[in-house]
């Protein structure tokens, strides 16, 4: 009965303990929702999608603010810009900003 008492015990600490660390990580992966402001180091194309074909947007000046919103993938994030006071959302390369 003892065994029986302490094996449920040790597997409700264990399962308690691992519940705590994953919702902490998820917390500490994304900080910050909101979009954050960078500026565009070289002119580059706002697409409104992630492939060759995609429909181009706007065209950016260097110098130009966005919004990034998301890293989408490893060549693309995903930013709010206002063009000709129009407001876009789309895609840019990655490589449009500095480090």
């Amino acid at each position: 009965m003892k065994k029986t008492l302490l094996y449920f015990g040790a597997l409700a600490l264990l399962t308690a303990s691992a519940c705590s660390s994953s919702r902490d990580d998820s917390r500490s992966r994304r900080p910050n929702d909101a979009p954050v402001a960078h500026t565009s180091v070289v002119e580059c194309i706002l697409y409104d999608g992630m492939t060759k074909s995609s429909k181009q947007l706007a065209t950016l000046n260097a110098g130009s603010e966005v919004q990034v919103m998301d890293t989408v993938s490893a060549y693309f994030v995903k930013v709010r810009v206002t063009a000709a006071g129009k407001t876009e959302t789309g895609y840019m390369y990655r490589t449009c900003f500095g480090k």
